[in-house]
Protein backbone atom coordinates (compact mmCIF):
# COMPACT_ATOMS: atom_id res chain seq x y z
CA UNK A 1 0.00 0.00 0.00
CA UNK A 2 1.61 3.39 -1.17
CA UNK A 3 2.11 5.50 2.05
CA UNK A 4 3.44 9.20 0.35
CA UNK A 5 1.19 11.90 1.06
CA UNK A 6 -0.84 13.05 -1.91
CA UNK A 7 0.79 15.83 -4.30
CA UNK A 8 -0.28 19.40 -3.23
CA UNK A 9 -1.81 21.27 -5.49
CA UNK A 10 0.47 24.33 -7.34
CA UNK A 11 -0.52 27.19 -9.77
CA UNK A 12 0.89 27.92 -13.30
CA UNK A 13 4.92 27.58 -13.52
CA UNK A 14 5.38 26.83 -9.96
CA UNK A 15 6.04 22.74 -9.58
CA UNK A 16 7.54 20.38 -6.67
CA UNK A 17 10.50 18.80 -8.13
CA UNK A 18 11.43 15.25 -6.11
CA UNK A 19 15.37 14.84 -5.35
CA UNK A 20 17.06 12.05 -2.85
CA UNK A 21 18.04 14.88 -0.52
CA UNK A 22 14.06 16.05 -0.71
CA UNK A 23 11.85 17.97 -2.16
CA UNK A 24 12.45 21.56 -3.71
CA UNK A 25 9.94 24.13 -5.24
CA UNK A 26 10.71 24.97 -8.92
CA UNK A 27 9.44 28.29 -10.95
CA UNK A 28 8.96 28.43 -14.65
CA UNK A 29 9.39 31.44 -17.16
CA UNK A 30 10.55 33.19 -19.78
CA UNK A 31 13.12 35.33 -20.64
CA UNK A 32 14.88 36.49 -23.62
CA UNK A 33 12.90 34.34 -25.46
CA UNK A 34 14.08 30.81 -23.00
CA UNK A 35 12.16 29.00 -21.28
CA UNK A 36 14.06 29.13 -17.93
CA UNK A 37 13.40 26.61 -15.14
CA UNK A 38 15.04 27.65 -11.45
CA UNK A 39 15.25 25.40 -7.99
CA UNK A 40 14.27 27.18 -4.74
CA UNK A 41 15.70 27.18 -1.71
CA UNK A 42 15.12 23.77 0.13
CA UNK A 43 12.14 24.93 2.66
CA UNK A 44 9.30 22.80 4.08
CA UNK A 45 6.44 22.68 1.10
CA UNK A 46 3.50 23.76 2.33
CA UNK A 47 0.70 26.06 1.14
CA UNK A 48 3.20 29.11 2.20
CA UNK A 49 5.66 28.08 0.17
CA UNK A 50 4.08 26.99 -2.79
CA UNK A 51 2.06 30.67 -2.36
CA UNK A 52 5.16 32.50 -2.06
CA UNK A 53 7.06 30.83 -4.89
CA UNK A 54 4.18 31.92 -7.22
CA UNK A 55 4.50 35.45 -5.89
CA UNK A 56 8.43 35.53 -6.74
CA UNK A 57 7.82 33.98 -10.27
CA UNK A 58 5.13 37.06 -11.22
CA UNK A 59 7.43 39.70 -9.74
CA UNK A 60 9.91 38.04 -12.25
CA UNK A 61 8.10 38.04 -15.09
CA UNK A 62 6.81 41.70 -13.81
CA UNK A 63 9.90 43.07 -14.23
CA UNK A 64 11.01 41.12 -17.26
CA UNK A 65 8.68 43.01 -19.08
CA UNK A 66 9.64 46.26 -17.74
CA UNK A 67 13.41 45.70 -18.93
CA UNK A 68 14.40 45.44 -15.17
CA UNK A 69 15.01 41.55 -14.63
CA UNK A 70 18.28 41.43 -13.10
CA UNK A 71 18.79 37.43 -13.86
CA UNK A 72 22.05 37.47 -11.02
CA UNK A 73 20.05 38.80 -8.25
CA UNK A 74 17.22 36.00 -8.43
CA UNK A 75 19.91 33.33 -9.17
CA UNK A 76 23.78 33.85 -8.38
CA UNK A 77 24.80 30.42 -9.15
CA UNK A 78 22.24 30.05 -12.50
CA UNK A 79 24.74 29.58 -15.41
CA UNK A 80 21.98 31.98 -16.97
CA UNK A 81 23.30 34.42 -14.27
CA UNK A 82 27.57 34.64 -16.14
CA UNK A 83 25.64 34.68 -19.35
CA UNK A 84 26.53 37.87 -21.53
CA UNK A 85 23.65 40.42 -21.05
CA UNK A 86 21.35 41.27 -24.12
CA UNK A 87 21.23 44.64 -25.66
CA UNK A 88 18.11 45.74 -23.89
CA UNK A 89 14.64 46.48 -26.02
CA UNK A 90 13.21 48.78 -23.98
CA UNK A 91 11.88 51.28 -26.13
CA UNK A 92 12.97 54.94 -25.02
CA UNK A 93 16.57 53.05 -25.36
CA UNK A 94 15.97 52.02 -28.93
CA UNK A 95 14.81 55.56 -29.31
CA UNK A 96 17.51 57.16 -27.97
CA UNK A 97 20.14 54.48 -30.06
CA UNK A 98 18.15 56.22 -33.06
CA UNK A 99 18.89 59.57 -32.15
CA UNK A 100 22.72 58.77 -31.61
CA UNK A 101 22.27 57.09 -35.03
CA UNK A 102 21.29 60.64 -36.24
CA UNK A 103 24.34 62.49 -34.61
CA UNK A 104 27.06 60.53 -36.68
CA UNK A 105 25.06 61.14 -39.49
CA UNK A 106 25.40 64.74 -38.98
CA UNK A 107 28.69 64.31 -37.76
CA UNK A 108 29.44 62.63 -41.48
CA UNK A 109 27.20 65.57 -43.04
CA UNK A 110 24.38 62.80 -43.92
CA UNK A 111 21.94 64.96 -42.20
CA UNK A 112 21.33 68.09 -41.51
CA UNK A 113 21.40 70.13 -38.23
CA UNK A 114 18.15 70.85 -38.62
CA UNK A 115 16.47 67.90 -39.47
CA UNK A 116 18.87 66.05 -36.66
CA UNK A 117 16.79 68.83 -34.38
CA UNK A 118 13.41 67.82 -35.00
CA UNK A 119 14.05 64.15 -34.85
CA UNK A 120 15.74 65.22 -31.35
CA UNK A 121 12.44 67.12 -30.18
CA UNK A 122 9.87 64.00 -31.56
CA UNK A 123 12.49 61.50 -29.65
CA UNK A 124 12.43 63.82 -25.89
CA UNK A 125 8.94 65.08 -26.44
CA UNK A 126 5.70 64.36 -24.40
CA UNK A 127 4.24 62.15 -26.98
CA UNK A 128 7.07 59.75 -27.70
CA UNK A 129 7.25 59.22 -23.74
CA UNK A 130 4.08 57.11 -24.38
CA UNK A 131 6.17 53.93 -25.26
CA UNK A 132 8.75 54.43 -22.13
CA UNK A 133 8.95 51.29 -20.14
CA UNK A 134 7.73 49.09 -22.75
CA UNK A 135 9.58 46.36 -24.66
CA UNK A 136 9.78 46.65 -28.12
CA UNK A 137 7.80 43.45 -28.70
CA UNK A 138 4.85 44.04 -26.37
CA UNK A 139 3.93 47.06 -29.50
CA UNK A 140 1.02 46.04 -31.22
CA UNK A 141 -0.83 47.88 -34.18
CA UNK A 142 -3.63 48.61 -32.35
CA UNK A 143 -1.62 50.42 -30.54
CA UNK A 144 0.26 52.65 -32.68
CA UNK A 145 -3.65 52.89 -34.54
CA UNK A 146 -4.97 54.55 -31.19
CA UNK A 147 -1.32 56.46 -30.66
CA UNK A 148 -1.30 58.28 -34.13
CA UNK A 149 -5.28 58.80 -34.03
CA UNK A 150 -4.77 60.80 -30.52
CA UNK A 151 -2.87 63.32 -32.30
CA UNK A 152 -4.33 66.70 -32.17
CA UNK A 153 -1.49 68.11 -35.13
CA UNK A 154 -1.35 68.38 -38.17
CA UNK A 155 -0.44 65.66 -40.97
CA UNK A 156 3.35 67.12 -41.76
CA UNK A 157 4.09 67.33 -37.59
CA UNK A 158 2.13 63.44 -37.78
CA UNK A 159 4.73 62.37 -39.78
CA UNK A 160 7.48 63.92 -38.57
CA UNK A 161 6.96 62.12 -35.32
CA UNK A 162 6.59 58.79 -36.99
CA UNK A 163 10.30 58.62 -38.47
CA UNK A 164 12.54 57.98 -35.37
CA UNK A 165 9.89 55.37 -34.07
CA UNK A 166 9.35 53.57 -38.05
CA UNK A 167 13.41 53.76 -37.92
CA UNK A 168 13.42 51.89 -34.73
CA UNK A 169 11.00 49.26 -36.01
CA UNK A 170 12.65 48.63 -39.49
CA UNK A 171 16.00 48.18 -37.06
CA UNK A 172 13.67 45.48 -34.27
CA UNK A 173 12.78 43.71 -37.34
CA UNK A 174 16.40 43.45 -38.84
CA UNK A 175 17.63 42.32 -35.35
CA UNK A 176 14.83 39.67 -35.12
CA UNK A 177 13.82 41.60 -31.87
CA UNK A 178 10.47 41.44 -33.34
CA UNK A 179 8.28 39.13 -35.74
CA UNK A 180 6.62 41.78 -37.87
CA UNK A 181 7.17 45.58 -37.79
CA UNK A 182 3.81 46.60 -36.27
CA UNK A 183 3.61 49.91 -38.56
CA UNK A 184 3.50 47.42 -42.14
CA UNK A 185 -0.14 46.15 -40.72
CA UNK A 186 -1.52 49.68 -40.35
CA UNK A 187 -3.36 51.47 -43.32
CA UNK A 188 -1.06 54.62 -42.05
CA UNK A 189 -1.66 56.76 -45.06
CA UNK A 190 -5.37 56.47 -44.28
CA UNK A 191 -5.16 56.73 -40.74
CA UNK A 192 -3.12 60.56 -40.93
CA UNK A 193 -5.81 61.78 -43.54
CA UNK A 194 -8.65 60.79 -41.56
CA UNK A 195 -7.01 62.48 -37.95
CA UNK A 196 -4.96 65.00 -38.73
CA UNK A 197 -5.96 68.38 -38.01
CA UNK A 198 -6.03 70.56 -40.79
CA UNK A 199 -3.13 73.46 -41.21
CA UNK A 200 -3.87 76.92 -40.43
CA UNK A 201 -1.22 78.34 -42.56
CA UNK A 202 -2.46 80.35 -45.17
CA UNK A 203 -1.47 81.41 -48.48
CA UNK A 204 -1.05 84.93 -48.75
CA UNK A 205 0.16 86.71 -51.86
CA UNK A 206 1.31 90.53 -52.04
CA UNK A 207 -0.68 92.46 -54.17
CA UNK A 208 1.27 94.60 -56.94
CA UNK A 209 0.63 97.41 -54.64
CA UNK A 210 2.12 96.07 -51.97
CA UNK A 211 4.92 94.16 -54.26
CA UNK A 212 6.44 97.71 -55.22
CA UNK A 213 5.51 99.24 -51.96
CA UNK A 214 8.11 96.21 -50.84
CA UNK A 215 10.88 97.08 -53.39
CA UNK A 216 10.41 100.67 -52.57
CA UNK A 217 11.38 100.38 -49.12
CA UNK A 218 14.57 98.77 -49.87
CA UNK A 219 18.18 100.25 -49.90
CA UNK A 220 20.04 99.99 -53.36
CA UNK A 221 21.99 97.07 -51.59
CA UNK A 222 18.70 95.65 -50.16
CA UNK A 223 16.54 95.49 -53.68
CA UNK A 224 18.46 93.71 -56.40
CA UNK A 225 17.74 90.29 -54.02
CA UNK A 226 13.79 91.02 -53.32
CA UNK A 227 13.43 92.32 -56.77
CA UNK A 228 15.10 89.01 -58.11
CA UNK A 229 13.14 86.38 -55.55
CA UNK A 230 10.16 87.81 -56.72
CA UNK A 231 10.81 86.73 -60.07
CA UNK A 232 11.91 83.51 -59.46
CA UNK A 233 9.59 82.14 -56.54
CA UNK A 234 12.80 80.05 -54.88
CA UNK A 235 12.85 78.28 -51.71
CA UNK A 236 14.51 80.38 -49.34
CA UNK A 237 17.56 78.37 -49.01
CA UNK A 238 17.71 77.99 -52.56
CA UNK A 239 18.28 81.41 -52.71
CA UNK A 240 21.09 81.57 -50.32
CA UNK A 241 22.74 78.86 -52.09
CA UNK A 242 22.86 80.16 -55.52
CA UNK A 243 25.84 80.98 -57.40
CA UNK A 244 27.38 83.15 -60.13
CA UNK A 245 27.90 79.30 -61.92
CA UNK A 246 24.24 78.61 -62.02
CA UNK A 247 23.72 81.54 -63.96
CA UNK A 248 23.28 81.37 -67.97
CA UNK A 249 22.99 84.83 -68.70
CA UNK A 250 22.43 83.28 -72.81
CA UNK A 251 19.89 81.11 -71.64
CA UNK A 252 18.62 83.55 -69.24
CA UNK A 253 18.12 80.92 -66.46
CA UNK A 254 19.32 79.96 -63.25
CA UNK A 255 20.09 76.34 -62.50
CA UNK A 256 18.61 75.30 -58.69
CA UNK A 257 20.79 72.20 -57.56
CA UNK A 258 21.74 73.62 -54.20
CA UNK A 259 19.96 74.54 -50.78
CA UNK A 260 20.91 75.59 -47.63
CA UNK A 261 19.67 74.30 -44.04
CA UNK A 262 21.00 76.13 -40.81
CA UNK A 263 24.11 76.89 -42.39
CA UNK A 264 25.09 73.87 -44.42
CA UNK A 265 24.97 73.50 -48.36
CA UNK A 266 23.32 70.09 -49.95
CA UNK A 267 21.62 68.85 -52.89
CA UNK A 268 18.15 69.46 -53.97
CA UNK A 269 16.19 66.46 -51.88
CA UNK A 270 14.39 65.20 -55.10
CA UNK A 271 15.16 65.25 -58.71
CA UNK A 272 12.53 67.94 -59.37
CA UNK A 273 14.14 70.13 -57.10
CA UNK A 274 17.05 70.35 -59.42
CA UNK A 275 16.16 72.24 -62.07
CA UNK A 276 16.32 75.51 -64.80
CA UNK A 277 13.98 78.40 -63.65
CA UNK A 278 13.29 81.09 -66.18
CA UNK A 279 14.59 84.46 -65.91
CA UNK A 280 12.65 87.46 -66.84
CA UNK A 281 13.77 90.78 -67.50
CA UNK A 282 13.40 91.93 -63.84
CA UNK A 283 15.23 88.87 -63.00
CA UNK A 284 17.97 89.90 -65.29
CA UNK A 285 18.32 93.56 -64.26
CA UNK A 286 18.24 92.42 -60.52
CA UNK A 287 21.08 90.21 -61.32
CA UNK A 288 22.87 93.34 -63.01
CA UNK A 289 22.97 94.90 -60.37
CA UNK A 290 24.04 92.60 -58.15
CA UNK A 291 27.06 91.66 -59.89
CA UNK A 292 29.48 94.71 -59.06
CA UNK A 293 27.94 94.28 -55.12
CA UNK A 294 28.63 90.35 -54.84
CA UNK A 295 30.50 88.74 -57.68
CA UNK A 296 34.29 90.08 -56.54
CA UNK A 297 34.02 88.51 -53.02
CA UNK A 298 33.33 85.34 -53.89
CA UNK A 299 30.86 82.53 -55.29
CA UNK A 300 27.54 83.48 -53.57
CA UNK A 301 25.41 85.92 -56.01
CA UNK A 302 23.30 87.24 -52.23
CA UNK A 303 24.96 88.41 -49.59
CA UNK A 304 23.95 90.54 -46.77
CA UNK A 305 24.09 93.83 -46.65
CA UNK A 306 25.48 94.13 -43.12
CA UNK A 307 28.65 92.17 -43.48
CA UNK A 308 28.90 91.48 -47.22
CA UNK A 309 29.25 87.82 -46.19
CA UNK A 310 26.58 84.84 -47.63
CA UNK A 311 23.53 84.35 -45.94
CA UNK A 312 23.33 81.42 -43.65
CA UNK A 313 19.90 80.95 -42.49
CA UNK A 314 16.64 81.81 -42.92
CA UNK A 315 16.27 83.46 -40.11
CA UNK A 316 19.12 85.54 -40.46
CA UNK A 317 17.19 86.66 -43.46
CA UNK A 318 13.87 87.27 -41.57
CA UNK A 319 15.62 89.73 -38.54
CA UNK A 320 17.98 91.52 -40.36
CA UNK A 321 16.46 91.93 -43.67
CA UNK A 322 13.00 91.29 -43.91
CA UNK A 323 11.50 92.40 -40.95
CA UNK A 324 13.43 95.49 -41.59
CA UNK A 325 11.81 96.18 -44.94
CA UNK A 326 8.25 95.45 -43.81
CA UNK A 327 7.68 97.61 -41.02
CA UNK A 328 9.56 100.48 -43.67
CA UNK A 329 7.09 99.73 -46.60
CA UNK A 330 4.13 99.80 -43.94
CA UNK A 331 3.38 96.58 -45.66
CA UNK A 332 1.70 94.12 -43.21
CA UNK A 333 4.27 91.24 -42.79
CA UNK A 334 3.70 88.21 -43.58
CA UNK A 335 6.68 84.90 -43.59
CA UNK A 336 9.41 84.58 -46.02
CA UNK A 337 7.71 81.83 -47.89
CA UNK A 338 4.90 84.21 -49.07
CA UNK A 339 7.01 85.59 -51.51
CA UNK A 340 7.47 82.17 -53.31
CA UNK A 341 3.74 82.13 -53.17
CA UNK A 342 3.46 85.36 -54.53
CA UNK A 343 5.46 84.28 -57.91
CA UNK A 344 3.25 81.02 -58.17
CA UNK A 345 -0.12 82.80 -58.00
CA UNK A 346 0.88 85.19 -60.48
CA UNK A 347 2.32 82.88 -62.83
CA UNK A 348 -1.32 81.25 -62.49
CA UNK A 349 -3.22 84.16 -62.25
CA UNK A 350 -1.46 85.22 -65.27
CA UNK A 351 -2.92 82.14 -67.34
CA UNK A 352 0.39 80.47 -67.07
CA UNK A 353 0.11 76.27 -67.25
CA UNK A 354 0.02 74.50 -63.93
CA UNK A 355 2.63 72.07 -65.28
CA UNK A 356 5.24 74.86 -66.19
CA UNK A 357 4.67 76.31 -62.92
CA UNK A 358 5.26 73.18 -60.61
CA UNK A 359 8.35 72.68 -62.82
CA UNK A 360 9.24 76.23 -62.27
CA UNK A 361 8.54 75.95 -58.48
CA UNK A 362 10.80 72.14 -58.30
CA UNK A 363 7.75 69.84 -57.16
CA UNK A 364 7.45 66.70 -58.71
CA UNK A 365 4.01 67.02 -59.81
CA UNK A 366 1.42 69.48 -60.24
CA UNK A 367 -0.47 68.26 -57.55
CA UNK A 368 0.94 70.43 -54.84
CA UNK A 369 -0.08 73.33 -57.66
CA UNK A 370 -3.67 72.49 -57.82
CA UNK A 371 -4.07 71.89 -54.25
CA UNK A 372 -2.03 75.06 -53.14
CA UNK A 373 -3.17 77.44 -55.34
CA UNK A 374 -6.23 76.63 -56.94
CA UNK A 375 -7.86 79.70 -56.30
CA UNK A 376 -5.64 81.32 -58.95
CA UNK A 377 -5.44 78.61 -61.67
CA UNK A 378 -7.66 79.53 -64.43
CA UNK A 379 -10.74 78.15 -65.17
CA UNK A 380 -9.91 75.96 -68.04
CA UNK A 381 -6.95 74.23 -66.64
CA UNK A 382 -9.16 73.58 -63.51
CA UNK A 383 -9.42 69.79 -64.58
CA UNK A 384 -6.34 68.51 -65.50
CA UNK A 385 -5.93 65.08 -67.45
CA UNK A 386 -3.05 63.24 -66.62
CA UNK A 387 -2.33 63.10 -70.84
CA UNK A 388 -1.70 67.07 -70.70
CA UNK A 389 1.28 66.91 -68.34
CA UNK A 390 3.28 69.32 -70.61
CA UNK A 391 5.72 71.49 -69.34
CA UNK A 392 4.62 74.71 -71.26
CA UNK A 393 6.78 78.10 -71.93
CA UNK A 394 6.03 81.35 -70.85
Amino acid sequence: MDTRPPAQATPPGVKIRTFVAGDRLQIAFTWEGQECRELLPPCPINKSSIQRAASLREEIRRKIKDGTFDYAAYFPDSPRAAAPKKESTRMEQLLQKQLETYERQVANSQLSPSTYGGYAKAVNGARMRRWHGLQVRDITPSMLREWVAAMDCTSKAIRNMLTPLRSVFEDALNDELIEFNPFDRIALAKLIRQTAKASDYVVSPFTAAERAALLDACRPDERPMLQFWFSTGLRPGELQALEWRHIDWERRTARIELNQVAGFIKASKTAAGIRDVDLDASAIAALQAQHPLSEPKGARIWLNPRDSKPWTTDAQIRKTFWLPVCTRSGVDYRNLYQVRHTYASTLLTDGHNPWYVAAQLGHEDVEMVFRTYGRFIREDYQKPKPELRIVGSR
